[in-house]
Order: structure tokens, then sequence, then C-alpha cells
């Protein structure tokens, strides 16, 4: 079996498609489709479905998938050591984050980073999405939930949490309610429901049960500046939320905890690069974990 090929099937399985996966090796439709077929000899099966659409992995493939991606690690684990990647950090390292981690607490921070390692590359990709890292989407992710399948290495960062905001502008105009039964005469700020993308993130009802969001916004950010605008009351961030003087905090319901994990594969884990990052990023949350809570 050539390894050659099976870094193919990898990038092939993760694209979802063989001409994606011709774009992130440098490779031609040929070449790509060439190698493929080169392995499903090699292994007497076939390991790919071809759909007009691109391609879809058989049972088969679906079996070799972690091996392919055992070898994979044995493969960097191997190379790291033979290239000595222990005297330096360097390369690229995608960070896939939420967007109100991403952008409000992280992309501030980076530059520390990377002024302390030279040739390392930070590529920070701060959206509310999911990042696949068995994709490779993302090299590292900020997530809100532990993962619970793949090969995965998870650690949690730190508990935060959430709370009702308004802004004094319109605390002024429409008054301030009360208690959770109140916010039934007033303008509700929250997530687009069919495009949240975890479920921890629907959280509105844990506020009120009765909470119908009038104004809906798919960005955590996206809200803040809703809710500094004085369109309405919203749930925020409250590290966020407590550096805006122009906020107020709704006490009409207490807030609620939700937490941040810190993701990456297995096969990465040998990697001085990802775990200089992750100890980094680590030590950032731990160093203004009070401004979490």
């Amino acid at each position: 079996m050539n390894w050659d090929d099976v870094r193919v099937f990898l990038a092939v399985a993760r694209a979802g498609q063989i001409l994606g996966a011709g774009r992130r090796l440098g490779l031609n439709h040929a070449t790509v489709s060439r190698r493929v077929v080169a392995l499903e000899e090699a292994l007497g099966a076939k390991l790919f479905q071809r759909l007009t659409t691109g391609t879809e992995l058989t049972a088969a493939g679906e079996r070799f998938l972690p091996v392919a991606e055992r070898m994979e690690a044995d493969m960097i684990a191997a190379r790291a050591e033979l290239a000595g990647e222990g005297d330096e950090i360097a390369g690229a390292v995608r960070i896939g984050a939420p967007d109100g981690f991403g952008v409000a607490f992280l992309a501030p921070r980076l530059g520390e980073l990377t002024a302390r390692y030279r040739d390392l590359a930070i590529q920070l990709v701060p959206v509310p999405r999911s990042f696949s890292l068995s994709r490779r989407e993302a090299d590292i992710a900020i997530t809100v939930e532990r993962p619970t399948e793949g090969r995965l290495v998870a650690g949690k960062l730190v508990d935060y949490s959430l709370g009702l905001y308004a802004s004094r502008s319109y605390v002024d105009r429409f008054g301030m309610p009360e208690k959770a039964d109140d916010l039934a005469g007033h303008r509700l700020i929250g997530y687009v429901p069919d495009l949240i993308i975890n479920p921890s993130l629907d959280y509105a009802a844990e506020f009120w049960r009765g909470w119908e969001t009038g104004y809906a916004i798919s960005s955590a950010l996206g809200q803040v500046e809703a809710v500094r605008s004085g369109a309405g009351i919203g749930v925020l961030h409250t590290f966020i939320a407590r550096s805006m003087p122009e906020l107020v905090q709704v006490e009409a319901a207490p807030p609620i905890r939700r937490a941040y994990w810190l993701v990456y594969h297995e096969s990465v884990r040998p990697m001085r690069r990802i775990q200089a990052v992750s100890a980094f990023i680590a030590e950032l949350v731990e160093k203004e974990r009070g401004l979490f809570l």
C-alpha cells in the first residue's frame, strides 16, 4: 500500500469531492482519480461512490477511514521526530472559534503569540459554525460542548456566563422588566432558530419559557450590536457585555453558565506548533478567568 495513495484518499474523504481534494493537494483531477483507483485495487475494495455532486464513502471506505487516520498520525509523529520539529515552533495553525470568543477575546490577544514565535502563522476563523477537525477545516477548535465522538483530544478551558442585557436608551424608553414574565411586553433578540449550530446554544427558554425571538441574528456579535443599538433585550456573553457601559443587565432572570472547550484531532498531537498554540490559549484564559463569570 502506497502512503501517497492513502494521503489522497484522506483528502477526498475530507473534501467530499475529487476536484476539491485536488485543489488541496495541488494535484489535477486525473491524478487524484488514478491514486484512488490504485488504492482501491491494492485493498480489493471500492472506497468511494461517485455521485454527480461529488463523492461519498462506501461501507468499506468508512471502515478504512480510521485506519488511514492512524497511518496519518504515525506519519506526522515520525516526521516531527526525524525533522527535529521539536527545535522550533513554525508553520501555520488554523483556529476555529465561536465568533464571540474568537473576535472579542482571542483576536486582540493572539498578536502576543505571533510575536513570541516569529515563524508561526496563525489563521483565526471566528464564525458562528462548527468545525470538522477530521476534515482539517481547523487544526484547533474552541467548542461550547465537549465532543463525544471521534479521535479528538479535548480539554475544558473555562466556564462562562450569559445574561439578559439591554441598552440604557432602550430601558429609558420601554422600562426595565422586573420578572421573567414581563419579557412578554418587550422586543427580544436571539439566534435564527434553524441556524443554531449546537443544542447548547438554544438557551433562550432557560431565561423565560415563553421566549419568542422578534429580531433574530445568527451571530453572537451581531446580537450584541443589535442590543447596543436599543433594538431590544438579548442574551449576551457577560465577558463582552460588561465592557460596554451603554449596556445594563436585566435581572428579570438569573444568568446561566456554559463552558468553552479546546479540541484538536489526535493525529496532530505530536506537532509542537499545535501544543504551543493550545498552551498559549489555555494560558490566556487562565490569566483572565475572572472575566468570564
